[in-house]
């Protein structure tokens, strides 16, 4: 009986090096698969495209793995940076990684996988998956640290039945460890940030090339303008560098006068940015939120009044809350304490223990009533 056949997605970094060699060792037909989701002004300056494709091809070489690169550019367009574009629009601050996931890592990647002949996919993501009773589960990786469930919560049914996470119970350290015995190039290479598509670029120049600057006033928290910002989109809520207040001298001498600005509101309506002073003031905080377009690990929502933790943000702490099933599919999320810089467009995850349940993009948040 032949091998099963897995094809791993192999980004050039260490991890999924790793997580192709420790398939191999277990026996599987590993192929390596690069995906090159991203190709406007890839000329090597800010992109690593070009040197994590051969970083990759050399891990699959030392691996001894059957190696291929796909150019999946024009369903990332589509499906993830279209999508971008229209939240940034709307003057919400949305996280691609999220959309990649389920749209072209476990979808446009599964589907090229299945056409190769193969049983499973795999990636280096730091999360695991459990089947019980006929179900599966999506859950935290080991290592806390690393934990990328937070951006797969996306996943279905039929996403996670076909999908293996060898790095679910490894640690970071290990997994370089392994690289390190096992020949790997890039046993120490260093971890990728930040947003795909726009690498180390400065972020301000590469949106306005695809978003019309619109500048606006300035507020404080009484409605004061202050002040111009150079366009919404510039802005996230919690933001503190960046916001071109710095001392103001009418300000000296005033409760709160020596604290740093912090971005509190955007309204689109009226193009104006409210800031407000001091990274403990009550307009940054929240005692819940609601969120759209709810997707369920499970395939359906949690009990409505349940219990569960929240992740507002990635590498935030679970915040316990009340959650709230809504008649539009999606949620109300009641928080325990008031949450700090919960932003309208990022993702709202739940949590059960170590279970991924699902979650939801943040549409509104619910202030908290704070003595300042």
């Amino acid at each position: 009986m032949s091998a099963p056949t897995v094809v791993v997605g192999m980004s050039g970094g260490v991890d999924s090096a790793v997580a192709a060699l420790l398939l191999k060792r277990a026996g599987y037909r590993v192929i390596g698969l690069f995906m090159k989701n991203w190709e406007d002004d890839d000329d090597g300056e800010y992109c690593s495209t070009r040197e994590d494709l051969v970083d990759a091809a050399a891990a699959a070489d030392v691996v001894g793995v059957e190696f291929e690169a796909v150019n999946f550019a024009a369903e990332y367009k589509d499906r993830v940076f279209a999508e971008f574009l229209r939240e940034y629009s709307a003057g919400r601050t949305p996280n691609p990684d999220v959309l990649c996931n389920a749209e072209i890592k476990f979808r446009a990647f599964l589907d090229h996988a299945v056409a190769l002949g193969a049983e499973r996919i795999a990636t280096g993501h730091y999360a695991g998956v459990r089947e019980r009773d006929g179900r599966y589960e999506l859950l935290r990786g080991r290592d806390a640290a690393k934990d990328q469930s937070y951006f797969l919560h996306r996943l279905t049914q039929a996403q996670l039945s076909r999908v293996l996470f060898p790095l679910a119970d490894l640690e970071k350290p290990q997994v370089r460890r392994i690289a390190l015995e096992a020949g790997l190039g890039n046993h120490a290479k260093k971890d990728s940030t930040g947003i795909c598509f726009i690498g180390e670029r400065p972020f301000r120049a590469f949106l306005n090339r695809y978003l019309p600057r619109a500048p606006g006033p300035m507020l404080d928290e009484s409605g004061r303008r202050i002040g111009e910002h150079i366009g919404l989109m510039y802005y996230t809520i919690g933001q503190r560098k960046g916001i071109g207040l710095g001392g103001r001298r009418e300000d000296r001498g005033l409760p709160g006068g020596g604290a740093p600005w912090f971005v509190a509101a955007k309204d689109v309506a009226s193009n104006s940015l409210t800031v407000v002073r001091g990274h403990d003031h009550p307009r940054l905080y929240a005692d819940g939120l609601v969120a759209r377009d709810a997707s369920w690990v499970a395939g359906h929502p949690p009990p409505h009044g349940c219990a569960a933790g929240v992740k507002t943000r990635y590498r935030q702490a679970d915040a316990p809350c009340r959650f709230e099933s809504l008649p539009d599919g999606g949620f109300r999320l009641a928080f325990a304490t008031p949450q700090w810089s919960v932003t309208p467009g990022q993702s709202a995850v739940l949590y059960d223990g170590e279970v991924c349940l699902g979650g939801g993009f943040i549409d509104t948040a619910q202030s908290a009533v704070r003595a300042a």
